[in-house]
């Protein structure tokens, strides 16, 4: 699933394309046995939104393969959204500078490459270059310097203090490799070198690849896996069978009923973990396109928004119905009580959002479909991928919502690469939209109202497909940046929230919970609500903590 956001779920399919698609991906006779049931100590995780595998563990492209960012390359720190703390990783330490124009990271000196030559502040330097020629970004960095093997310098051209945790979730590539290549966007990197704890490819197909121990890793103590094996799924329907029959071991991806349908067939073993911290679900319109560059045809379909049915139906009762700040769960000690309290546009109030659309001046015709201005029907799509079939519920139930205030509204569900690239170069009507989250609302508000983030339509964007700036947030977002007085930032993110509220850039839907499932039957030391040294998602930075945790069962 894109940007490592979320996880997708259950596609329903006949019983007869449930068995193709176990057969298609190989989870039975892996190995010649039944997957997760083996005690070969091969950690098995299905992807479902992946149909095929292409070989490329690419970092810096956005078809890499699942664990090349979290088991074959590392970045400097991993921040653990359950308890807002940084582990130091390759970076052992370092200093911000009091003013926020820079940081120093102290490099491990034990840490080698998988191929046996050791890492060093110079393949940090170059990663950083690739980086912003390949992805951009990082616009605040006016150098990156090597002070010394293991000491490497970020200068900052302004004041910027989310920079510590955007440098520090970057992972890092050897120099001796990527100086090599001559076209680093498009080098698919099928054998790579990393310092990760599993970067050794031991078999590869379309259906199925296996990562085995990097012989040098830095933390051998922490390789108590054998290797891990991922195993491609067209939709997730095959993906959840083979989870609920024990043929694999972790996978966080929805699953409908997950206590009747998973659990409950093996209690002892059997456990998942669904907290609501991931970043906000939310309706996205594009707001280049009228109607929904209007803010009261932005609040009016909200407000005709059934969240309880989305939480419930769509979402099974996971998660529960966001509020109009915007925010998810993880931010509930940011959040302004005051705004959450007044809340009117993100609850449901089908009359006064017939009301705000009459006066808006799109007015509803005999047959009681609306007419846009131009006199054309008030008509538009919302697109989600065809993997993400809780998301496709969510979307089919806001479209039976929107016949209340005479709007029609088709759900239009391709495949995700084809919905993502219509988000990202801002040519889709509406659609179902995952959120920036970090260690504060920064990135949240950042890709909801920046002017920086936004970019022109047919120009690619990261974040902001909604293409929604606002002058007034913009200013309160480059105040935050330059701070890192905690009072300070609070003060600002009370006034993001008003801005929010007030201009309604994008529709809340609900906080995501954080997919995550697995057994112990094979494997021990997971992350749990008791525990949460991690999440329990295995596409997400935390993933590198849970494989260098868990330990096979003797």
């Amino acid at each position: 699933m894109p940007k490592n956001k979320r996880s997708t779920s259950l596609t329903i399919l006949a019983a007869s394309a449930v068995l193709g698609a176990m057969a298609l991906s190989g989870c039975s006779g892996v190995h010649g046995a039944s997957a997760g049931k083996t005690s070969d100590g091969i950690l098995r995780i299905p992807r479902e939104d992946t149909a095929t595998f292409t070989a490329n563990f690419n970092p810096f492209s956005p078809t890499a393969l699942p664990m090349t960012t979290q088991a074959v390359f590392e970045p400097l720190l991993i921040v653990n959204p359950m308890t807002g703390k940084a582990v130091p990783w390759l970076g052992k330490s370092w200093t911000v500078d009091p003013d926020g124009k820079g940081v120093t990271f102290t490099l491990r000196s034990d840490v080698k490459w998988s191929d046996g030559q050791p890492m060093t502040a110079a393949d940090v330097v170059s990663t950083f270059t690739l980086a912003q020629k390949i992805q951009g970004g990082y616009s605040y960095l006016s150098k990156v310097s090597a002070v010394n093997p293991t000491t490497v310098r970020f200068d900052f051209n302004k004041a910027y203090s989310p920079g510590l945790y955007e440098i520090g979730a970057q992972v890092i590539v050897p120099e001796h490799v990527w100086s090599k290549v001559s076209d680093p966007a498009k080098f698919t990197n099928a054998n790579p070198v990393g310092t990760g704890p599993y970067t050794k490819v031991s078999h590869f197909q379309t259906q199925s690849y296996e990562l085995d121990k990097n012989p040098n890793y830095w933390q051998p103590q922490k390789q108590q896996i054998n290797g891990i094996e991922m195993l491609a799924f067209a939709g997730n329907s095959g993906a959840n069978l083979a989870f609920e029959n024990g043929d694999v071991d972790w996978s966080d991806q929805f699953i409908p009923s997950i206590q009747k349908s998973y659990v409950d067939k093996d209690p002892a073993h059997r456990k998942f973990w669904y907290p609501t911290t991931g970043g906000t679900i939310q309706w996205q319109l594009n707001t280049t396109k009228a109607p929904f560059n209007d803010v009261n045809v932005r609040k009016a379909l909200s407000m005709a928004v059934d969240r309880s049915q989305v939480a419930t139906l769509g979402e099974s009762s996971y998660t529960h119905p966001a509020d109009c700040t915007g925010l998810t769960d993880g931010y509930a000690s940011w959040k302004d009580a005051s705004i959450v309290n007044s809340c009117d546009w993100t609850k449901l109030n089908v009359a006064e959002a017939n009301k705000m659309l009459d006066a808006a001046g799109y007015p509803r015709g005999a047959n009681g479909i609306r007419t846009l201005k131009s006199g054309k029907p008030f008509a538009f799509s919302i697109s989600v991928g065809s993997a993400s079939s809780d998301w496709i519920s969510v979307a089919q139930v806001i479209a039976k919502n929107m016949q209340a205030i005479g709007v029609q509204m088709t759900v239009s569900s391709p495949d995700w690469s084809q919905v993502v690239d219509g988000y990202s170069k801002g040519t889709f009507d509406t659609g179902i939209v995952w959120t920036n989250d970090a260690t504060t609302p920064y990135e949240f508000y950042r890709g909801e109202m920046s002017q920086n983030s936004v970019v022109p339509v047919g120009t690619s964007a990261n974040e902001n497909y909604h293409r929604f700036g606002d002058a007034q947030a913009t200013s309160l977002l480059n105040q935050m940046a330059a701070t890192s007085d905690p009072a300070k930032q609070k003060t600002i993110v009370d006034q993001l929230q008003a801005r929010f509220n007030t201009t309604a850039p994008a529709i809340p839907l609900f906080p995501s919970p954080v997919w995550g499932a697995y057994s112990d039957q094979n494997f021990t030391g997971w992350p749990t609500a008791t525990d949460p040294y991690a999440t329990l998602s295995a596409r997400s930075s935390t993933t590198t903590l849970v494989l260098t945790s868990l330990k096979p069962v003797k």
